[in-house]
């Protein structure tokens, strides 16, 4: 039996299991029974609806058309190499003969660099050699930037899983380094994200915050973690309330540059993370927070590759009011931030990443003129967001069914191996 013969009843089992969930779990998921999940994987009930396709490949973390068993083109397909990462991951004996750490540094800094134009394929190849350097050396911030950028690229790829244990790696090499282990936490909050645990990524990101920026700026986090009935954060933030940020107390724009930008980063993937919960006033709230950690940075220092500022803030607040259903909010600070000196100094993957999600909203928001424009856009910034991620392909297949599909979307349809 060849895969296209394959049912799909059974490619949703596999895809099921390779993900480690239960027919409950699957369930749970998709808001539906147990039941319903049973007799789709035994083929008793038909999936005839393109749309309860496309969900169940959003919950499986893979294309509608690898359920349906439809070839994918070879310039969209994911890159090889993913299981050389996870073999990396899985080796636990420190090699031997570890390199210069001026090498292993510039090692580093030329893997994020690859991660910031979005050259995905070639990071792949890149990464377990350099999980291997950075655990011989020993170096802890060598090693957290290595397990980062693993998490990081992983993400990208559709594999949360694998993203997580790579961040959760990051968290344990940090140690007791403050900055260290907030900046892995960047990482453990977009893995959780990924896996749409955006209450779990909220409980981990607010007091990893709280610890690299000044005292004054906690105010309001008592309520936001008595929201969730997370009495761990809570406890955390009664222990760190009266600490100092890094460099000393005070306000707003006072403490350590660097900590500064990993907490306001921390703050923005956490509103992030509140308004995937459905707390909109709460991520409002923490957005206005890094907003005030923005304004008061002094220079451009991204050490720590966040890509903190004033325009990152700004990205976060046109997803949220999206995500809220905003629409006129949302367009209007979209149509102003992508007009500002800052938008054009950002990454290509942070600009094709945010457009991939504006087209999503688009979307939402019954605008497919507006998604198709942004996803132009996100291919001219970042061709690999759009042709390698399974959530950037499936904005893709909604917008390339309108009639007519808009030029460029049916080209970047055809590209990625997509059939109406």
């Amino acid at each position: 039996m060849t895969s296209d013969d394959i049912p799909i009843g059974r490619r949703v089992a596999s895809w099921r299991v390779r993900r480690q969930m239960t027919q409950q779990m699957l369930a749970d998921r998709l808001r539906r029974s147990k039941s319903w999940v049973d007799k789709i994987e035994r083929g008793a009930r038909t999936l005839d609806r393109y749309s309860v396709i496309q969900e169940l490949a959003h919950v499986l973390r893979v294309e509608p058309e690898v359920l349906l068993g439809q070839p994918r083109s070879t310039p969209a397909g994911t890159p090889d190499g993913v299981d050389d990462i996870r073999a990396a991951l899985a080796r636990y004996e420190i090699p031997q003969a570890p390199p210069q750490t001026d090498e292993l540094r510039r090692q580093v800094g030329h893997a994020w660099l690859t991660y910031q134009h979005a050259h995905y394929g070639q990071l792949v190849r890149v990464v377990p050699g350099l999980l291997d350097a950075a655990r011989a050396a020993q170096r802890a911030e060598v090693l957290v930037q290595a397990y980062r950028i693993t998490s990081s690229v992983l993400v990208k790829l559709g594999e949360a899983d694998l993203a997580w244990l790579a961040a959760d790696r990051a968290m344990a090499a940090a140690g007791d380094d403050r900055l260290l282990a907030a900046t892995a936490t960047i990482s453990v909050g977009q893995a959780l994200r990924a896996q749409g645990r955006d209450r779990l990524a909220l409980a981990a990101l607010l007091p990893a915050a709280n610890r690299v920026l000044p005292s004054s700026a906690h105010s309001g986090d008592q309520e936001v973690c008595g929201a969730f009935g997370d009495q761990t954060c809570r406890k955390r933030l009664d222990h760190e309330g009266g600490s100092e940020g890094e460099g000393g107390s005070g306000g707003e724009g006072q403490g350590d540059h660097r900590g500064r930008a990993v907490g306001g980063t921390l703050l923005v993937q956490a509103a992030l993370a509140a308004a995937g919960c459905g707390e909109h006033r709460r991520a409002d709230e923490l957005t206005d927070r890094a907003a005030g950690v923005a304004a008061n940075l002094r220079g451009y220092d991204d050490a720590q590759r966040t890509s903190f500022g004033p325009v990152a803030v700004e990205l976060a607040r046109v997803l949220i009011a999206a995500q809220r259903g905003d629409a006129v909010e949302a367009l209007r600070r979209h149509s102003s931030v992508v007009r500002r000196e800052g938008w054009r100094r950002l990454p290509a993957e942070h600009r094709g990443a945010y457009l991939v999600d504006v087209a999503r909203a688009y979307v939402h928001l019954g605008d497919v003129r507006g998604a198709a424009r942004a996803l132009v856009d996100a291919d001219n910034a970042a061709p690999a967001e759009v042709r390698w991620r399974a959530s950037a392909r499936t904005v893709i297949a909604d917008v390339a069914r309108a009639q007519p599909a808009p030029a460029g979307v049916a080209r970047l349809a055809a590209l990625v191996g997509l059939t109406r």
